[in-house]
């Protein structure tokens, strides 16, 4: 029998998900709205007009879906808090029955041997903030400062692992710069801001866990390898820009405590002095761990009509995408783990999102079979094993997504889930990626090999 290269003792193997996507009854015991809660509602945002009032009906089915991790043998779930379910207003006093829901969720978890891995924040602002100039707004880091105390207070000693933020780049990018998420500006100057805004909130959190909580606290990125369309060195340029731009904005304040050059050609020359010098010591807060979600890579020409980026996606031929339009890429996601340790050294490193989206087949014989899928995690498991032979310190992994879910603009036309759910009667169906899984915990890896 061939011997393979397994994952340590220990790794931790997980799934994931986030409050807005799977928990339905947004407005249930005294929630207030939040900022997608709105935005769904708003003609034309969302494909199919679909919303998250339903969703996958978590807030009423958590106790079963605990059933089903434990079934697939997860070790760890990681599930984000909605902010607005638990502070309505945003800052001030506590929703008790919010608050309520998410301790019978962890304590749960944790009477089934199942790590809570907590985000703070997946996108969904209370919308009482976003009124009031949202992470534009200086005072949002004390906003989120405060919420976060409550937080860590109220669950202090039930949850070990903690994450300020999911992919602060998508919100800036999606929601400030572009107009694809709310609030849909579609202003340099304000995503400037928000980003500044959001590393001040991250450090904010972390002064605030450091005096109050205990366990450890990281921050969740979206990584993707950057590649330059042409050798020509406008092309080159163009793609530093993007690496910049993407995987460096938030990691080199966090991390070194300085923002790279390259941003100067994206947000403009001294784009820095409208933020006091003090607020970099905020931002530069030492972590315990960060986590890394990865789908794809980048390829990029230069464009100089595309501001403020000078710089046009370039999609390649005779490859395969999933149903997102995202080029299958697994060995990007090793690219991406030793890139991380290089410059930024031996952190702890979690994988904390990767999957794929692809169409499924009805249930046949009581399973939804999706070799894709199973392909595309096999894959990606091996790329990052290697990652970790090769000196990385990866401490875990977790699939995106253990179940069906709305999936931001896309509504419910795409399907990330380990579990299949039918909208319309909430039942959930393993996958075949699914069984694949649960083999590869059992096995700690070998599974990916068979």
């Amino acid at each position: 029998m061939t011997r393979h290269p397994l994952f340590p003792q220990g790794f931790l193997w997980g799934a994931a998900t986030s409050a807005y996507q799977i928990e339905g009854s947004p407005l249930a015991d005294g929630a207030g709205p939040s900022n997608w809660h709105r935005f769904t509602h708003t003609p034309g945002h969302v494909s199919g007009s679909d919303t998250g009032d339903l969703a996958c009906d978590h807030y009423r089915r958590w106790r079963d879906d605990i059933l089903l991790m434990k079934q697939l043998g997860l070790k760890a779930y990681r599930f984000s808090l909605a902010w607005s379910r638990i502070v309505p207003d945003g800052t001030g006093s506590v929703n008790r029955k919010g608050l309520d829901f998410y301790r019978r969720l962890i304590d749960t978890l944790n009477d089934e041997g199942i790590e809570p891995f907590v985000t703070l924040h997946h996108w969904d602002l209370p919308a009482v903030l976003e009124d009031q100039g949202g992470w534009s707004q200086r005072d949002s880091a004390q906003w989120f400062a405060g919420y976060a105390e409550q937080v860590f207070k109220a669950f202090n000693g039930q949850v070990r692992f903690w994450s300020t933020f999911n992919e602060p780049w998508v919100i800036v990018d999606a929601g400030y710069l572009h107009t694809v998420h709310p609030p849909a500006l579609g202003s340099v100057q304000h995503a400037a801001r928000a980003a500044h805004n959001l590393l001040r909130a991250h450090g904010a959190a972390v002064q605030a866990f450091r005096a109050v909580g205990s366990g450890q606290i990281g921050l969740v990125v979206n990584l993707e390898p950057k590649y330059a369309a042409t050798h020509e060195p406008d092309d080159v340029a163009a793609m530093a820009r993007m690496h910049s731009y993407m995987n460096c904005q938030f990691l080199d304040p966090a991390l070194l405590g300085s923002y790279p050059i390259q941003l100067d050609e994206v947000y403009g020359t001294g784009w820095q002095q409208q933020f006091p010098p003090a607020d970099m010591e905020m931002i530069h807060q030492p972590i315990d761990f960060l986590g890394i979600n990865y789908y794809s890579r980048g390829i990029v020409h230069n464009d100089p009509t595309a501001t403020p980026f000078g710089a046009s996606p370039v999609r390649p031929e005779r490859v395969e995408y999933t149903d997102m339009g995202w080029e299958v890429f697994p060995e990007g996601l090793r690219i991406c783990l030793l890139w991380v340790q290089k410059r930024y050294g031996n952190i702890p490193l979690y994988i904390t999102e990767n999957g794929a989206a692809f169409a499924d087949p009805p249930v046949q014989d009581g399973c939804i079979h999706d070799p894709r899928r199973m392909a595309y995690y096999r894959l990606h498991l091996q790329s990052a094993l290697d990652a970790l032979r090769k000196g990385v310190p990866l401490r875990g992994y977790f699939a995106w997504s253990l179940l069906d879910n709305f999936e931001w603009t896309a509504g419910y036309s795409k399907r990330f889930g380990l579990i299949g759910v039918d909208y319309i009667t909430q039942a959930r169906t393993l996958k075949d990626s699914a069984l694949f899984y649960r083999r590869v915990i059992e096995s700690n890896g070998q599974a990916i090999w068979e």
